[in-house]
């Protein structure tokens, strides 16, 4: 996977939303992408679109949470220039009181552990480039609670503060973490999957809203971070749409 010239970036959760949007623009300015994901179907079809569009992509077919399968995948390079973590996702948005313990269990173990075997893994790789970027999608979520979510801003807590002390434990090295914070993105898939399949709840979360962010708004911003000079560290990110003051301030057109 690695040839000379070209700097690559590994995209987790590339299979749709945030992450298929970011493999699209990180390979449009200059990186040569490699898409992991559970769904092989979907980054195998998205790696030939890139590549159909003159730019360089991979698919590779993973699970963030088998380390084992981590490890293997992480042999591939002797040296990354990105690692984006985005793998992650919500389930449930039910009160503390009567929480599904699988649920928190789930959503930690991809938004938590799988970002920590994905940077374990390849953290070598980017020391080894020189010049190395580390990512980690967090959210809102993660510097501000509300009801309901109280699973899903646990773990992604935990994504945030995996990134403010993996920056304080490998200053010296010439690998930077980036921290990027979304608020309210539609994609079509986040909300469905935390309500698991009812499209009547997933609505309601943007029901009024009339310009949540897209998943190209988010690329971008990942993006843009990025490809700032290597000095340039981007701590954190928080981005949301303009509606949304809050986790829990929102304007909505009823």
């Amino acid at each position: 996977m690695t040839g000379p010239g070209t700097p690559i970036a590994v995209i987790t959760g590339a299979s749709s939303g945030i992450g298929a949007a970011t493999a699209r623009q990180l390979a449009a300015a200059g990186y040569r992408v490699v898409l992991t994901a559970r769904r092989k179907d979907r980054i195998e079809a998205l790696a030939a679109e890139i590549n159909e569009a003159g730019h360089q992509a991979t698919a590779y077919a993973l699970d963030v949470t088998d380390r084992a399968a981590v490890d293997e995948f992480a042999t591939a390079f002797r040296t990354l220039a990105v690692l984006v973590n985005n793998a992650g996702g919500a389930l449930g948005a039910d009160p503390v009181a009567t929480g599904d313990p699988a649920d928190w269990r789930q959503m930690y173990e991809v938004n938590v552990i799988g970002t920590l075997n994905l940077t374990q893994a390849l953290l070598p790789a980017l020391i080894a480039g020189g010049d190395g970027t580390v990512v980690v999608l967090s959210s809102t979520a993660g510097h501000s609670t509300y009801e309901g979510g109280a699973g899903y801003v646990a773990a992604k807590n935990g994504a945030r503060v995996l990134a403010e002390t993996l920056r304080l434990e490998i200053v010296g090295t010439p690998v930077r973490v980036i921290e990027i914070a979304p608020g309210m993105v539609k994609t079509d898939e986040f909300a469905t999957t935390r309500f698991r399949g009812d499209t009547d709840k997933a609505a309601k979360v943007y029901a009024g809203v009339a310009e949540p962010l897209t998943a190209d708004d988010v690329a971008d911003t990942i993006t843009w971070a990025c490809t700032r000079p290597p000095h340039v560290n981007i701590d954190l990110l928080i981005v949301r749409p303009r509606a949304q003051a809050s986790n829990t301030k929102i304007h909505r057109e009823l």
